[in-house]
């Protein structure tokens, strides 16, 4: 028996009414929409940062449940690189117009244009760039808390945030400067030019994700369930074959079905070899992954230069 089957007969064996108010999802829900009321009464000028990715959007969908379609008291920013999955970018738009809300996009490419971001060479991944984009933004809109869907679990950098992680005058994240988070007390006083960034989610898993997106049909962009893309196996990774990312002199280009555990800038997204069609089938897979979905997924995660925790340091989300 494998392990879908498996699944599939504990879902028949459990009552219906009890699957679709699994405890430990009302609880994390509860929690989220709390965390995302409490910003909007705290905060004079908050925003939700928004990328059109699985963790945003499951964010979104408890800001919807928060305050309503049409509703949400804060707009939506996008930090583009320019090098963003076409399928996410089209959902993101179309998920903030059927909400209606206010979507807000700053692009890595306007910093370049200005000289605030310089590229090493061409084809330098634009990731670690928009640290600078995003504390331009910040600055234009005077931005005081900024929602993120950053979760613990992703990596150990992550795990160390507060749910409301302080930043200071300059964007920057002290690990040994947080604040004490007690019986769900937040302090949320800022000086000027200090800002918070957000994270309700933080105490989610990639499997809880999965099951809320399930239960709660929450829809997603297509790349995150199976389909069929060339791609070349580099450095124990599925590099996916496109204009940024085309093969290297002995690679062998492959036509495999796989799906994206994770979504970010092209030169540094890679999928995983997946059949799930589904979120009860990713679900499943997720219940027997040994690695996390950054680890397996993601490039520049790969080398020290780009530690998470040194970009966060600079500002990054």
């Amino acid at each position: 028996m494998n392990a879908r089957t498996e699944y599939d007969l504990l879902l028949q064996s459990t009552p219906l009414p009890a699957r679709l108010s699994n405890t430990q999802l009302d609880a994390l829900e509860e929690e989220t929409i709390f965390i995302l009321r409490e910003v909007a009464a705290s905060f004079e000028r908050p925003t939700l940062l928004f990328s059109g990715g699985k963790d945003s959007l499951v964010l979104l969908k408890c800001a919807e449940k928060a305050f309503g379609a049409g509703r949400i008291p804060y707009p939506l920013l996008m930090i583009d690189t320019g090098h963003n999955f076409p399928e996410v970018t089209a959902f993101r738009d179309h998920r903030a117009q059927e909400l209606g809300a206010e979507l807000i996009v700053r692009s890595v490419e306007d910093s370049m244009a200005r000289g605030t971001v310089r590229l090493a060479h061409p084809g330098e991944s634009r990731n670690v760039h928009q640290s600078v984009t995003l504390l331009e933004a910040i600055e234009e809109f005077r931005f005081d808390a900024l929602i993120g869907g950053a979760r613990r679990d992703e990596e150990k950098a992550r795990a160390k945030e507060r749910i409301f992680s302080h930043r200071d005058a300059f964007g920057q994240w002290q690990p040994k400067d947080q604040r004490p988070e007690l019986w769900t007390l937040f302090n949320t006083r800022l000086a000027p030019g200090e800002h918070f960034r957000v994270f309700p989610i933080s105490n989610w898993t990639e499997l809880d994700v999965w099951q809320y997106i399930e239960r709660e049909h929450v829809a997603l962009p297509s790349i995150y369930y199976t389909h069929k893309r060339e791609v070349v196996e580099r450095r124990g990774l599925l590099v996916p074959v496109t204009e940024l990312t085309p093969p290297r002199d002995g690679e062998k280009v492959e036509l495999r079905d796989v799906r994206f555990r994770t979504v970010g800038d092209i030169t540094c997204t890679c999928p995983v070899d997946s059949l799930a069609a589904d979120a009860a089938d990713v679900v499943v897979e997720t219940l027997a992954a040994e690695v996390s979905e950054r680890g397996a997924t993601r490039m520049d995660d790969k080398t020290s230069e780009a530690s998470m925790e040194k970009r966060k340091k600079d500002g990054y989300f």
